[in-house]
């Protein structure tokens, strides 16, 4: 198996996420800073000792195309969406994932404008979300997030894959949404209306018991007993001048299906609840699903499409060619 990225270690009180959709001929120098990228990583870590800087990258469907031959992913696929009857979670472009994570954020910073100055004019950057920690692990609502997060060897079966697709064992899947949260709204709901919205109580975390949790309640409708677990990252983001606060939501799993039926029941609802209460108070803005690989993938890329169609040509003496001038697509026989 393996080694996963670091998404299954603890979150870290600052975080910058980078969403990319490449440019029409921007895949050969995506394809060198994915290869880069370890050692930029380590480059800017090492000046700050203790950091803990991780770039956590991943890779959506339509790029894996563009980017790589042979196996893929067997279960990578676009965001499908989800338009229920009163909410909805739509669907938006992203080919690349960028999770960057430290103890401080200037490290975050520097990574991430690394790694845009390399895709100048090759990719574009579609969302940068600046994450932070508030408080004890709690989101904007004021609520602990995370709380059933699985721990251990469980994180370990729930958010990578295994034997199932052995190719890319020790890989993961990850669905990332941005959520908006209208803050005054929320507010002006007492305490225990807010805890019956998320099903927990607000000051000590504890689970509602079973005959005060309404159905429609978040941790109700996401029962992880009954539809499997996921590895969650989540952080808060805002802005004081434009009036925005929100979630960013990651959902690392071993297979998206865990967490998109978590979604489908949010949205389009189930027999017991209509749709997740908590979409009354978070609205969401983005969504986009990538495969995350495992470590040692980015130290030796699959080939490039161009490189896929090799002949052996005897004008060339033996040399097997892709009838390409791209670099490194000539191997000797």
């Amino acid at each position: 198996m393996g080694e996963p990225q670091p998404f299954l270690d603890p979150l870290t009180p600052a975080a910058i996420f980078l969403v990319v959709t490449i440019d029409e001929g921007g895949e050969a120098v995506v394809r060198d800073l994915l290869a880069d990228l370890p050692g930029l990583r380590r480059s800017v870590g090492f000046r700050v000792p203790g950091a803990g800087l991780a770039c956590i990258t991943s890779i959506g469907s339509q790029a894996w195309d563009r980017l790589f031959t042979g196996p893929k992913p067997a279960e990578l696929h676009e965001f499908p969406g989800y338009k229920g009857e009163v909410h909805e979670a739509p669907a938006t472009p992203g080919d690349l994932l960028f999770h960057i994570k430290a103890e401080a954020q200037d490290t975050c910073f520097e990574l991430a404008m690394t790694i845009g100055e390399r895709l100048t004019g090759a990719a574009t950057i579609v969302d940068q979300t600046v994450g932070f920690r508030y408080f004890e692990q709690r989101d904007l609502l004021g609520f602990v997030d995370g709380t059933e997060n699985p721990e251990g060897k469980l994180a370990v079966t729930a958010g990578t894959i295994g034997d199932e697709d052995a190719e890319f064992a020790g890989g993961s899947y990850v669905i990332v949404q941005k959520y908006v949260h209208p803050l005054a709204e929320w507010k002006a709901l007492s305490t225990a209306e807010q805890e019956k919205v998320i099903g927990r109580t607000k000051l000590d975390d504890f689970e509602l018991p079973e005959e005060d949790k309404p159905l429609n309640s978040h941790v109700a409708v996401n029962d992880q007993d009954e539809l499997g677990q996921i590895v969650r990252a989540n952080m808060p983001f805002g802005s004081v001048k434009d009036g925005e606060f929100g979630t960013y939501y990651i959902a690392y799993a071993a297979s998206p299906s865990v967490p998109e039926k978590m979604l489908e029941r949010m949205f389009l609802g189930s027999d017991e609840a209509a749709y997740d209460r908590i979409l009354d108070f978070s609205t969401a803005v983005t969504g986009t699903l990538f495969f995350t690989p495992p470590e040692g993938f980015f130290d030796a890329l699959p080939d490039a499409p161009a490189a896929a169609e090799v002949r052996e040509s005897p004008a060339t003496n033996g040399v097997v060619t892709s009838g390409s001038l791209g670099i490194g697509t000539l191997k000797r026989s």
